[in-house]
């Protein structure tokens, strides 16, 4: 399983507010050219996003469902890409101090995915990791805050 964690200068809350957001899914998930929130009221259990993959000329539609939602801890996402398979994608948030460590475990669930798991797509999916909470740092970090001390 996948597992990467990244120290993000803002707290819980505020970080939550982007996961919470299913509009910007798009610019913090790697590979997602579009998204847009489905069913439910995003990030409640049970509520769905559609995204488009564009792959070179290809574009791959898929949908994400939350599978659990602990505000402003913890989001676990079912990631349903179609005939390429599901994987579980849960997502930590820590307060660490005035910040938050967030930690992204991934595996696959069903599909070619999970029966070609191996040490190769371990490395793709960190890569992946680590350019997804980079976004997500990114954008975190810039938003409108309250007053923060030592920022």
């Amino acid at each position: 399983m996948a597992v990467r964690h990244r120290l993000i200068e803002c707290t819980p809350e505020e970080l939550w507010a982007v996961l919470a957001d299913g509009f910007r899914y798009q610019d913090w998930v790697v590979g997602t050219a579009h998204s847009r929130p489905a069913a439910g009221n995003w990030p409640e259990v049970g509520s769905m996003i559609e995204y488009t993959v564009r792959l070179g000329p290809w574009d791959l539609s898929g949908h994400t469902v939350v599978r659990l939602s602990d505000p402003p801890r913890a989001l676990e996402l079912e990631v349903d890409s179609g005939r390429l398979g599901t994987a579980r994608v849960a997502i930590e948030v820590r307060r660490w101090g005035p910040d938050s460590l967030v930690v992204v475990d991934e595996h696959p669930l069903r599909g070619p995915g999970g029966r070609l798991h191996n040490a190769g797509l371990e490395a793709l999916l960190q890569l992946r990791h680590r350019s997804m909470l980079s976004r997500l740092a990114e954008i975190a970090e810039q938003a409108p805050h309250g007053a923060r001390t030592g920022s």
